[in-house]
């Protein structure tokens, strides 16, 4: 093992920019690397640019002719194809979109790479797990699937059991389709009820193709869920999942949208229970993965108040100097973000909610709750099937 922990990043993935108006605003990006250096961290970590995806690697996943649709509308964006999903509100085409994509997918893909050959036990890429996108179609912001394309090249290059665990806001529905009928594949995505939030699926029936049964967990959340319910729900779910399934590599999708101050959805999560769920999943790569750990960011569109520090904190536990919650920022970042933005930074590393409390599941299932009746929902309809009790 050549060192503990690889950061994937190169500066042209701030090249990811929809327009001014967006909320994908790549600045989230440029501050989440700046306030990483400001910690130190980069030093702790090799930082590595991976070249981009390839024709050959991006046809792991997405079709030939939804390829070249994106090549043609980074190239003239006027021509983009709406049956692509390209050239609408959510995935405005713009010039260089194709290169920087790629570029992103790249990155993904040469931390699973790194990981699976002992490069790196731990490898982090926070500008990726752009989930929503499909084999033919882009959709949600996201143009290529790099966490899709990450656990695809993973079972090219041998692995036989992968973990998907997403905790972003909305569901993971990209890699949920690439991966439906796979048995190779567990995706396991927790995010708000589809009845509240795009994309409208993660309905905790989806569970899985025919040859996989199973293979696809979905736990549906309702709208307003706080740090205790989200914690209870994923610790009553995921553990046991990657307990049973074993996976020689754990990959985590980490959106920052699930905070209570995001502007595009409705959950009540604090910046202290995201990083509980981080440390929560390193610890599960150790525990059933032999460590090896692919770790994504995904969507967050507060992005100044949320998006930085809870994706330092996630570099932060991959480079095993986890930062004090109650850490004081530095002056130097907070005069960076205000000079970028005009907007006045966030004071601490917390949102002053540490330690998180939560119950466990054995402590009792309350019929009349709504979180526990969405627990309920997804432990009966996939425990079975992987041989669990429900």
């Amino acid at each position: 093992m050549s060192g503990r922990a690889q950061l994937m990043w190169d500066e042209a993935v701030t090249g990811y920019d929809f327009g001014q108006d967006h909320p994908m605003d790549p600045v989230r990006l440029a501050l989440t690397r700046k306030l990483v250096d400001t910690f130190g961290l980069d030093r702790e970590a090799g930082v590595v640019s991976a070249k981009p995806a390839g024709d050959s690697t991006l046809r792991l996943v997405h079709q030939e002719e939804y390829v070249r649709a994106v090549k043609a509308a980074s190239a003239d964006p006027a021509s983009a194809d709406g049956a692509y999903g390209l050239g609408t509100t959510d995935d405005p085409a713009f010039a260089g979109m194709h290169e920087v994509s790629a570029l992103i997918a790249g990155q993904s893909v040469g931390a699973a790479e790194a990981v699976w050959r002992g490069e790196a036990l731990h490898a982090v890429n926070f500008a990726g797990g752009l989930h929503h996108a499909m084999p033919g179609a882009a959709s949600g912001f996201c143009i290529y699937n790099d966490a899709a394309l990450a656990i695809a090249r993973l079972l090219e290059l041998g692995a036989e059991r992968i973990a998907y665990v997403d905790v972003d806001v909305h569901h993971g529905d990209g890699v949920q389709a690439v991966f439906w009928d796979d048995p190779r594949v567990l995706t396991v995505s927790l995010h708000e009820h589809p009845r509240t939030l795009f994309p409208q699926t993660g309905w905790p029936e989806e569970t899985g193709g025919e040859h996989a049964p199973g293979s696809a967990v979905n736990l549906a959340l309702p709208a307003g869920t706080g740090d205790a319910g989200w914690l209870r729900a994923f610790h009553a779910v995921v553990p046991e999942l990657i307990a049973g399934f074993r996976p020689q590599v754990l990959v985590t999708q980490h959106g920052a949208d699930t905070h209570f101050e995001d502007p595009l959805a409705h959950f009540a999560v604090s910046l202290d229970a995201q990083r509980a769920v981080q440390a929560a999943c390193h610890d599960l790569a150790h525990e059933y993965a032999g460590g090896r750990w692919v770790a994504l960011g995904g969507g967050g569109y507060a992005v100044v108040e949320v998006v930085p520090r809870s994706w330092t904190h996630l570099v932060a536990i991959a480079v095993g100097r986890p930062i004090a919650p109650e850490t004081v920022i530095p002056e130097s970042w907070r005069r960076e973000v205000y000079a970028r933005t005009r907007q006045l930074a966030p004071m601490r590393m917390t949102d002053g909610r540490w330690p998180v409390e939560y119950a466990d599941w054995e402590a009792g299932y309350d019929p009349a709750d709504r979180l526990d009746q969405a627990v309920l929902a997804t432990r009966k309809a996939v425990f079975p099937l992987r041989g669990l009790l429900p």
